[in-house]
């Protein structure tokens, strides 16, 4: 079973305040690095990471020295500051690391110790990997009963709204309307393709990044410039829709703009296509699992006798799915014009203007 962020967050404090070393699975480009840096911060505690997979038996073990007869290790430095103060240990991909150094991390899981020093009674030990479930899909070492054994694993598989929420103040707020209008182009999460790009979490992040930096989303910007650097960050699929997307930007239409402001006068020009991908988002935003207010039951009155009959019983169908209430508080409405949507509705069954 997958956890989405929030629950992984509201669950580990129970491991971690016993000390127990913990391991996220999930696939690559879903945040499990950021979620581990969120827990550390809310913990007050600094983070030392190191990539296993580029680690050797020295890096992990440190160098030996001696004295006499006697011969001791010096631990490297990033060890040394684990066992001195409370840090949150995190070793990124361990699941590539050589078999040499996954029998070192296996003694630290174990007993908080590694040739000799022991880790700070409150530095905390988090992993991340590839594996699990979507294993086979990753260039990884299988990780075998008795390494897991030492680990408290959280398989995780955030939501859409658990990156969006994260988002807010990270990426260009064009790339976060885009994925929040379009969640299937957030990340792939089917089979892959050998070779191809495909859009994950962290590739959204890094093009927001470099979409910033030069300032490639501001008015009269080069489209064609944009597409060729989307592509490249998240696959063919992705960019031409968030190309489409960029062209036509100016002309979005939120669900706020209806519902909450009652600005219809936006959709005076829509076609059907557009009509429908704006109750697309209606349905994306879960407004109508709760109960709409009288303002927002007037608003979306007055918006849904302006709709083409085919667009307007496909959001009849998904307010149905809703909040009981609504459909009952919209089927009762009267425009702001007086028309009535219970009349409205009859001439879309009918075909027929009522009287």
């Amino acid at each position: 079973m997958s956890l989405d962020f929030k629950t992984f967050i509201k669950v580990t404090p129970y491991v971690t305040a016993v000390r127990k070393p913990v391991l996220v699975r999930g696939r690559h480009g879903v945040g499990k690095s950021q979620v581990v840096y969120q827990l550390a911060k809310g913990l007050g505690l600094p983070v030392v990471e190191r990539r296993a997979s580029q680690m050797t038996e020295g890096d992990l073990l440190g160098l030996p020295s001696t004295d006499g007869n006697v011969t001791s290790w010096n631990p490297p430095e990033w060890f040394k500051t684990a066992c001195t103060h409370p840090v949150v240990l995190f070793l990124d991909e361990v699941d590539r690391a050589t078999v040499e150094v996954r029998q070192g991390i296996f003694e630290l899981t174990d007993s908080r110790k590694l040739a000799g020093f022991t880790l700070h009674q409150d530095t905390l030990i988090f992993a991340a990997v590839n594996g699990g479930e979507h294993g086979e899909q990753y260039q990884v070492g299988e990780m075998d009963p008795a390494e897991l054994d030492r680990w408290t694993v959280f398989d995780v598989e955030p939501t859409t709204e658990d990156w969006l929420e994260w988002a807010g103040d990270v990426v260009h707020p064009v790339i976060w309307n885009f994925i929040n209008q379009n969640h299937t182009h957030l990340e792939h999460k089917d089979d892959y393709e050998p070779n191809k790009v495909y859009p994950s979490r962290r590739s959204w992040h890094r093009l927001s990044e470099c979409l910033a930096a030069g300032s490639l989303l501001d008015e009269g910007s080069d489209s064609s410039v944009i597409f060729n650097l989307t592509n490249s960050f998240v696959g063919f699929e992705a960019a031409v829709a968030f190309k489409d997307f960029v062209d036509n930007y100016e002309r979005q239409v939120t669900v706020e703009d209806i519902l909450d402001d009652g600005k219809i006068e936006l959709t005076a020009d829509f076609g059907i296509n557009e009509h429908a991908a704006l109750i697309t988002k209606m349905e994306q935003s879960k407004d109508f699992q709760e109960k709409l207010s009288a303002e927002r039951v007037q608003n979306l009155a007055n918006y849904y006798i302006t709709l083409p009959s085919e667009v307007a019983m496909k959001l009849w169908t998904i307010l149905g799915q809703g909040h009981q209430a609504n459909s009952v508080a919209l089927h009762q409405s009267k425009t702001a014009g007086g028309k009535s949507v219970s009349a409205f509705i009859v001439e879309l069954l009918t075909g027929e203007e009522s009287k």
